[in-house]
């Protein structure tokens, strides 16, 4: 498989790197600023691009290779690869589910915990010496509050699960509702803010989704509601976010997400009760490692002609 042109789209792991390096004729497409010039020296010979949730392949890209066999993504989410140009194209395309599905609901509980219990903020009140002139003041429990999941799939399962741990009532809101579904169903996400103390993002980004938390929801999660986002960016109209937060009008946001990753609206800063991370839900050595094993086996699974492990399209 040496001679196998592979495009890997921007730096993501280095072990993945490493092994696709060994296997197939690798090329770092960050590391080729003309990028039309390489595309156009090197589109007979990539059979594969492996891309993540920032940079995948859109319909560009995907044009620009007429030799495009698999798209093999080192995320769970789809969204930066154009799905309808590769089944037009007849490219397959692969991601990376269930083995992410754990460290990212553990830190959709993390968040949780974080924001009510003000955890970054009582270390850096530590760190700073104003201990010593007082006790921090009091938070607010997360036991027994009520979370309502905004998508039921693997990853909002397996915070449900989790939060159930910890005595929370659970809701949600997904397209339709689920049979066998032991949890209460909401058929709008207004309805659903309106009766929960912590609102999660968990499903997949879509034109549906985007700005599925808009300024009508948070008004009904409202001052004492919390939102958690370890979904997408996008999911979440950002400029309301932050004016709700600045407004009293939100009780506080866990984000692991933002619209334009890796800006982040420095008003959210000073806010005590917002806890800012740079999208590492999935970012433990051990699934990334399994993210990696997993992409490298779709495409060895492509090029033997065997059945894919984690077929999308």
């Amino acid at each position: 498989m040496e001679s196998i042109g592979v495009l890997m789209t921007c730096p993501m792991s280095a072990y993945l790197e490493q092994e696709l390096d060994k296997r197939f004729k690798l090329f770092r497409f960050w590391q080729f600023p003309q990028r039309a010039q390489f595309l156009k020296e090197n589109c007979g010979s990539i059979r594969a691009v492996v891309g993540n949730a920032t940079v995948g392949a859109d319909a560009e890209l995907i044009d620009a290779l007429p030799k495009l066999e698999i798209v093999s993504s080192f995320s769970v989410g789809l969204d930066k690869v154009d799905l309808a140009k590769c089944k037009e194209k007849g490219v397959r395309v692969t991601n990376t589910p269930d083995v992410l599905t754990d460290d990212v609901a553990d830190l959709a509980i993390g968040l949780c915990l974080a924001v009510l219990r003000r955890i970054c903020e009582c270390d850096r009140y530590v760190r700073s010496g104003k201990w010593k002139k007082g006790d921090y003041k009091l938070t607010s429990k997360f036991s027994g509050k009520t979370v309502g999941i905004i998508g039921l799939g693997r990853i909002g399962t397996a915070i449900a699960k989790r939060a159930e741990a910890f005595n929370c009532p659970v809701c949600y809101y997904s397209r339709r509702e689920k049979p066998d579904c032991q949890y209460k169903y909401y058929p709008s996400v207004t309805e659903l803010a309106s009766n929960c103390n912590i609102l999660v993002v968990a499903c997949p980004l879509t034109e549906e989704t985007r700005h599925i938390i808009n300024r009508e929801v948070i008004d009904a999660l409202g001052p004492k509601g919390v939102l958690i986002n370890i979904g997408r960016g996008p999911h979440v109209d950002e400029p309301q976010l932050v004016s709700a937060l600045l407004e009293g009008r939100l009780g506080g946001a866990g984000l692991d997400v933002f619209e334009k990753e890796p800006e982040v609206p420095e008003e959210l800063f000073g806010l005590e009760n917002v806890v800012l991370l740079p999208h590492v839900g999935s970012g433990t050595v051990e699934t990334r490692q399994e993210m990696a094993d997993l992409v490298i086996g779709n495409l060895e699974a492509h090029f033997l002609s065997k059945p894919l492990l984690t077929p999308v399209v």
